[in-house]
């Protein structure tokens, strides 16, 4: 997807007169979704069209989650939450409807009706938690080597 066929970049452009946006800086912009989950759910999008996290450079995701932090501050005090979460998918298998970074910041109230959002139980063997834990070790101390 290019910039230009990206409905989040559409944004970033102004070119949509409905939208209901909370803020607006040099780095991001973050508005109201069409269908929110429950009442202050905001998403926050790089301003420059970002696919995923593993595209996010350094200086972005500073801005990003430096917005996400006061976003998160301003939903808190104008609606009053018992909780908030804050989601951030990448790829289909995950959910991502729109291929532009993007993050939920989603107020959260007892009974709302979202619900719970992991599974109350997973079957995962001592082995197996083990084997994903070295793989994830093993990666992180190669990417290290090449920085």
């Amino acid at each position: 997807m290019t910039d230009l066929d990206c409905p989040f970049c559409a944004l970033v452009r102004r070119e949509d007169p409905d939208v209901r946006e909370v803020f607006r800086n040099d780095f991001v912009i973050a508005f109201f979704p069409t269908d929110p989950a429950t009442l202050g759910h905001t998403l926050v999008i790089p301003r420059q069209h970002v696919q995923d996290i593993w595209s996010l450079d350094e200086k972005t995701a500073a801005e990003l989650s430096t917005s996400v932090l006061r976003l998160a501050a301003a939903i808190r005090d104008a609606v009053e939450p018992e909780g908030l979460n804050v989601i951030q998918s990448n790829g289909e298998a995950a959910t991502q409807t729109v291929p532009h970074l993007h993050v939920h910041l989603v107020p959260r109230w007892t009974g709302d009706p979202i619900g719970r959002i992991w599974p109350p139980e997973t079957n995962y063997s001592e082995r197996q938690k083990d084997g994903a834990l070295e793989e994830v070790r093993d990666a992180l101390r190669s990417g290290m080597r090449s920085d």
